[in-house]
């Protein structure tokens, strides 16, 4: 059976030797090829497709896998590799497919073969509620998670962390450095061990994990762990987890996280803004208040639309308005909700005592920006914008609700730019203007918020778009790789990025004639010299990939009909 798009420089002959080893390894039901269009039927959330991205901004079959492969276990994870490397096929391993507005499922390179990682390894392995902790393998989502503690009764004493939808992988998003909104919200900082398969097949356990546990036997991958592995990152020598995040160098099979213990009390709130020009304000007093963690959980700054969108679309509050939103429209949806041009959601923890005194400073404090309305969730209580939603996932309770603002055009669909900036309300100002204007130009509403880390901002741009016209797809496109490199001017970075976009984002890191991508490329071309893992991904390609034949950026010609032929080696500076 042949693909509608071989993997580079394989035969048909070599791609069925291929698929047959695989099912050899997996059974016949765990592999997938696929063979045309009319197996990309799946565009919704809740059953995500596993071989294309479902928002898509270039054409639906460019970024495509040529089968999709389900593993059931680590053993066969390493199978996979060690066939993937001898047949020379690429392969894109992903957790559940939910990845959406930064390329789903899809691969980096057309016609790599998916790994699916979430079909089958999808337990949760252990919790741990002395210790405050949970490993899990990637199949895993903060639903099941949470259903998990549910189940177990630990629902109430173990919070997990959760971002805006509780679809995705755990491991996946972790491995992404997504974010959530408790005080647990940097996903990353809050991993601890893990165990990944290497490009080659070997298997390798991080941190304390290398350590044997005495007593410990059979195959390396069924070995009961260090009891260590999940209270102390670092083990002893390098640290390597860094390297696994967002890269090309192994797939994780397994992964710690710290659960936070219930803190012993817990209240949402929302402060609501009046005026567009109240941001530097509101940035600067987050800031102040954040760094002494006065605001204790990474809170957020959105937008009236990105409210709005999640309770109507546009044309039940504008009928008719297909254009950008001006400001006297945008002052009506205002009155109309109840709600200011800019929505604050944070969360006080702890004792009533201290809850008290957190939340006289954060009123104080705020209450010097004129305007500025407070209000706290009550269970019952009615309230504006999205408190209820915004009081489940602040408490690490997993939701979907705020899918609805993809609807906000009919065919909805989005595609996420993501840069980071200091925690000040100049660079707020500067940033929201250069959006705005560019956005506007482009013919797209302005759904924005700003998630305020420890140390730094992290501005999440929703541009809209309906995903059955190619005409809106390439606006999308465009008017995002035109903010990269205005951000970029202005010494402003993604943290993560689009299939389409990661070799754009990746030149933009060019300190020292781009060292740190020569270091990547170095680590990559060790690991996995066939370089058959996720070549691309980030911009990291493998030196058997002529990356200046397959590197995307403006202006790149980018069809079905465009993919080069076959990979070659691509000379390393």
């Amino acid at each position: 059976m042949t693909p509608l798009t071989l993997p580079p420089g394989i035969s048909k002959d070599t791609f069925a030797a291929y698929v047959a080893a695989a099912r050899g390894v997996v059974g016949n039901d765990n592999v997938e090829v696929i063979t045309g269009p009319d197996q990309f039927t799946k565009d919704d959330y809740m059953d995500p497709a596993k071989e294309h991205d479902m928002y898509p901004v270039l054409d639906k079959d460019y970024f495509v896998s040529s089968a999709v492969v389900a593993p059931r276990n680590v053993a066969e994870v390493q199978a996979l590799m060690r066939i993937s490397n001898e047949f020379k096929v690429p392969v894109w391993p992903f957790s559940i497919g939910r990845n959406i507005g930064y390329g789903g499922p899809a691969p980096r390179v057309p016609g790599s073969v998916g790994i699916d990682m979430g079909r089958h390894m999808n337990r949760v392995l252990e919790v741990n509620e002395a210790d405050a902790y949970c490993l899990l393998e990637p199949g895993v989502t903060f639903q099941s998670l949470y259903d998990h503690l549910v189940s177990k009764g630990l629902e109430d004493k173990l919070w997990i962390d959760v971002p805006d939808l509780g679809g995705g992988s755990v491991i996946g998003n972790t491995i992404e450095r997504g974010v959530g909104y408790s005080p647990y919200g940097d996903h990353f900082m809050m991993h601890c061990g893990m165990e990944i398969v290497l490009p080659n097949g070997e298997l390798v356990r991080t941190g304390m994990g290398a350590l044997p546990e005495p007593g410990a036997t059979g195959a390396p991958d069924q070995q009961s762990p260090n009891r260590c592995w999940q209270l102390f990152n670092y083990g002893f020598g390098p640290y390597h987890d860094g390297i696994f995040s967002q890269s090309n160098y192994g797939i994780v099979t397994k992964m710690g996280m710290w659960l936070m213990p219930n803190p012993g009390g817990y209240q949402a709130y929302s402060i609501t803004f009046e005026r567009e020009d109240d941001l530097p304000a509101i940035v600067e007093t987050i800031r102040q208040l954040r760094i002494t963690m006065v605001i204790q959980n990474a809170a957020t700054i959105r937008s009236l639309l990105m409210d709005a969108a999640v309770l109507g679309d546009k044309e039940s509050f504008c009928p008719g308005v297909t254009r950008p939103l001006n400001d006297d429209e945008l002052d009506g949806i205002q009155t109309k909700l109840g709600l200011g041009r800019w929505i604050f959601y944070g969360a006080l923890y702890g004792p009533e005592p201290i809850r008290n005194a957190l939340w006289g400073a954060i009123h104080g404090s705020f209450s010097q920006i004129p305007g500025a309305k407070f209000h706290l969730h009550e269970d019952g209580k009615p309230t504006p914008g999205v408190l209820d939603i915004r009081a489940k996932t602040m408490r690490g309770i997993p939701t979907y609700d705020e899918l609805k603002w993809v609807d906000w055009v009919p065919n909805g669909a989005h595609f996420f730019f993501s840069p980071i900036a200091e925690v000040r309300g100049e660079a707020a100002t500067r940033q929201f203007q250069i959006t705005k204007r560019r956005l506007v130009e482009a013919g797209f509403d302005v759904i924005v918020d700003f998630i305020i880390g420890m140390r730094e901002m992290h501005h999440i741009v929703c541009v809209v778009y309906d995903r059955t016209k190619p005409e809106e797809r390439a606006r999308a496109l465009a008017v995002v790789r035109t903010l990269i490199d205005e951000c970029a001017a202005n010494g402003w970075g993604e943290y993560r990025t689009h299939l389409a976009l990661m070799d754009q984002i990746a030149s933009t890191y060019s300190f020292n004639d781009h060292a740190l991508m020569k270091l990547s490329e170095s680590i990559k071309d060790t690991l996995d010299p066939n370089g058959i893992l996720a070549p691309g991904k980030n911009g990291v390609w493998p030196a058997t990939y002529d990356k200046e034949k397959w590197r995307l950026q403006a202006g790149s010609q980018v069809t079905r009909q465009s993919i080069p032929k076959h990979p070659g080696p691509s000379p390393r500076l």
